[in-house]
């Protein structure tokens, strides 16, 4: 079973850049079709995709993010990291690392890690 876990710095102060991390095991990062994902929930809001890395390093973003995202990966660590630039309080959210065997659609989630964006 491939399992993720996020991390992260818990509270970032506005206009800074928040870095997390995700570290895969029992999986890897260039396994063939998967993709590795961030995702985000607001409080009281619904899930809102940001953006993944495929096993061959290729990245794709949500447009709502205007360049502000940035999706990375260190093989050797076997973790892929976002970086969000110019944040602000509405980037408070719980962010999900997600990976995804998109031959078949299964889904492997980390259990989250909540960030707050607050000076």
């Amino acid at each position: 079973q491939v399992q993720l876990q996020e991390s992260g710095p818990g509270l970032v102060k506005p206009s800074q850049t928040l870095s997390l991390t995700c570290t895969v095991s029992n999986g890897s990062l260039r396994a063939d079709f998967y993709y590795w994902a961030w995702v985000r929930q607001p409080p009281g809001k619904g899930l809102e995709w940001m953006g993944a890395i495929t096993y061959i390093g290729n990245t794709i973003y949500s447009p709502s993010l205007k360049s502000r995202a940035s999706i990375s990966r260190d093989t050797s660590k076997n973790q892929f990291t976002l970086q969000l630039s110019s944040v602000t309080p509405e980037d408070s959210a719980v962010y999900y690392c997600v990976g995804t065997y998109y031959s078949t659609g299964m889904e492997y989630w980390g259990q989250g890690t909540l960030i707050t964006v607050s000076s």
